[in-house]
C-alpha cells in the first residue's frame, strides 16, 4: 500500500535542535524547579521513554504546559541557532514531487516551525503544532482526516519513542530516524516499520513504497 501522507516531527527529525536543548535544559530546570540534567545522565535519558524521563527529572505533569510555553519562547529567540539537518529540503521536495502530501506535527509553535523550515515550509500541506507532550495521537488523527487518506496510507516519521507510540495508537505506520534525541537502540527496540540511519534513506523507502521510478 503506498504512503500518500508523510507526517514529520520537527525537532531532532528535520531540525538539529538537540545541541540547543542541551545548552538550555538546565536553565529551564532551574526556572521550573525540576532536576537538572548532568552530563553523565544524557545517554541514559536517550534510552528512556518520555514518562521515564519525566520521572527521572522529577517533572510533575501539571507543570508541562508552562514549561512547553517557555521553551517555545526560548526557541523563537534562538531561531538563528537551530538549522535544518543537511539534506532535509531536498528530501522533502522530492517526496512532494512524487505526490506525497507532507504534514508537520510538533510541540513547537507553527511560527517557530515555519521560521526553522524557511523555504521548505511551502512544501507542507498541513501544520498541526503546539502539541502537548502526550498529545500527538489526536493531532495525527486530525491530519490524516484533513489529508483525506486512509490510515494505512500514512506514515509518521520522528526521532523519539513517543512518536512511535503515537503512530501505533492511531494505527498508522511509523518511521524512526537515528540522528535525533532518542538513542537508535531505544527506537529499534520498539520495532518501527522503518528505521532511517541517514537522511537520504527516506526518499527511496517512501518512493519505492509508492512504486515511483
Amino acid at each position: 500500500m503506498p504512503y500518500a501522507l508523510a507526517i514529520f516531527d520537527l525537532d531532532g527529525t528535520l531540525a538539529d535542535s538537540f545541541p540547543w536543548f542541551l545548552r538550555t535544559i538546565n536553565d529551564i530546570a532551574d526556572r521550573f524547579d525540576f532536576r537538572r540534567v548532568a552530563a553523565e545522565d544524557i545517554e541514559g535519558l536517550r534510552h528512556a521513554s518520555t514518562r521515564e524521563i519525566l520521572s527521572h527529572l522529577e517533572v510533575p505533569l501539571w507543570k508541562l504546559p508552562a514549561i512547553a510555553r517557555h521553551a517555545r519562547r526560548l526557541k523563537a529567540e534562538a531561531a538563528s541557532e537551530i538549522e535544518l539537518f543537511a539534506g532535509v529540503e531536498t528530501m522533502l521536495r522530492t517526496l512532494a514531487d512524487n505526490g506525497v502530501q507532507l504534514a508537520l506535527v510538533t510541540s513547537d509553535s507553527e511560527a517557530n516551525a515555519r521560521e526553522k523550515l524557511g523555504d521548505a515550509a511551502a512544501l507542507f500541506s498541513h501544520f498541526d503544532c503546539a502539541a502537548a507532550l502526550f498529545g500527538k495521537p489526536a493531532k495525527f488523527r486530525r491530519v490524516v482526516k484533513h489529508a483525506g487518506v486512509e490510515l494505512d496510507q500514512a506514515i509518521a516519521i520522528g526521532d523519539e519513542v513517543r512518536d512511535i507510540e503515537a503512530a501505533r495508537a492511531v494505527g498508522i505506520a511509523c518511521g524512526a530516524v537515528c540522528w535525533g534525541y532518542a538513542a537508535p537502540a531505544a527506537l529499534r527496540a520498539l520495532g518501527p516499520d522503518h528505521v532511517f540511519e541517514r537522511m537520504d534513506e527516506i526518499v527511496p523507502i517512501l518512493a519505492r513504497t509508492r512504486r515511483v521510478g
